[in-house]
């Protein structure tokens, strides 16, 4: 069973910038709609000058959209309903963290990134699935991340909300077995975007080494490959996915020791930042996974 990507429509959240920008690149000439949902409209009206040009008959509908307002999401699946367009795929790729200790957080990072990361794509999924179930064909391409099958200290909300998507993902597919309808998720590890840049999370990002990081465009190419062939669970690039394979045998005290090492190594370096410091509160540095908008 293959997702209706061919000739159909797909909606692609966080599609400004990073993998959800390539994604649309890479399904320009084979899509018949691409609808780009972001923030950055202006991002968005270049990506669709360049999508045109690559498949002149394309259609590309370009909406802003601010995925922590669920009633933005309601307004564009109306316009959409209104316009009469019908969604075969939908990719949620949009999401948002935030490197810091869970003390420092303030309430608002914290509420933004459960709506952009767990409210928008089961909102998405609930509007979109059920047609697609009528229909008896469609596509659900879900990008999570490694982080939610290990222990990330400074990045304890967005771990917790890149578990559920990893939960709700895989339980959603097994229900959607027979229906015709295709579901994948996708977990990237260092993916060369604006992600750590916008993070404050260069260094750990530098420190990885240049054999484990692999380009946004490698990182759609291995998700769409994956999710034309139904696999359930991508992990893009050779080696990253071997050491997530490997590390599914790890004990899970011997994963907790090393995070401790990461955790101990944070609350130091923070307590360490005079107040008043650009960096004292590194809460206030707002992850978007690729930029604003997504990964």
């Amino acid at each position: 069973m293959r997702p209706p990507i061919d000739s159909g429509t797909v909606l692609i959240t966080g599609a400004s910038s990073g993998i959800g920008r390539e994604i649309a690149r890479q399904l320009a000439r084979r899509a018949r709609t691409i609808v780009l949902v972001a923030r950055r409209v202006e991002r968005m009206e270049e990506l669709r000058e360049e999508l045109h040009a690559r498949n002149p008959t394309l259609g590309v509908v370009v909406e802003r959209c601010d995925l922590s307002h669920p009633e933005e999401v309601d307004s564009l699946l109306d316009s959409l309903h209104r316009h009469l367009v019908q969604v075969d795929v939908l990719v949620n790729n949009a999401g948002l963290g935030d490197y810091s200790l869970y003390e420092e957080e303030s309430w608002s990072r914290i509420h933004q990134m459960l709506q952009v990361n767990v409210t928008a794509p089961v909102l998405l999924a609930h509007r979109l699935l059920r047609r697609m179930v009528e229909r008896g064909r469609g596509g659900i391409l879900n990008i999570s991340s490694g982080g939610a099958r290990v222990f990330v200290p400074g990045l304890a909300v967005y771990t917790g909300t890149k578990r559920f998507l990893d939960g709700f993902t895989e339980a959603l597919r097994l229900e959607l077995l027979g229906t015709g309808v295709v579901v994948t998720q996708v977990a990237p590890g260092p993916v060369e975007t604006e992600f750590s840049e916008v993070a404050g999370t260069q260094e750990q990002q530098e420190r990885a080494p240049s054999w484990l990081r692999i380009s946004a465009a490698q990182c759609a190419s291995e998700a769409l490959e994956g999710f034309e062939r139904a696999v359930p669970l991508v992990y893009p690039g050779f080696a990253y996915r071997w050491m997530m394979r490997l590390s599914s045998l790890v004990p899970r005290p011997v994963m907790r020791a090393g995070g401790l090492v990461a955790a101990r190594k944070l609350r130091h370096d923070t307590s360490l930042l005079e107040p008043g410091h650009p960096d004292a509160r590194l809460g206030e540095r707002l992850l978007l996974a690729g930029g604003p908008d997504g990964h």
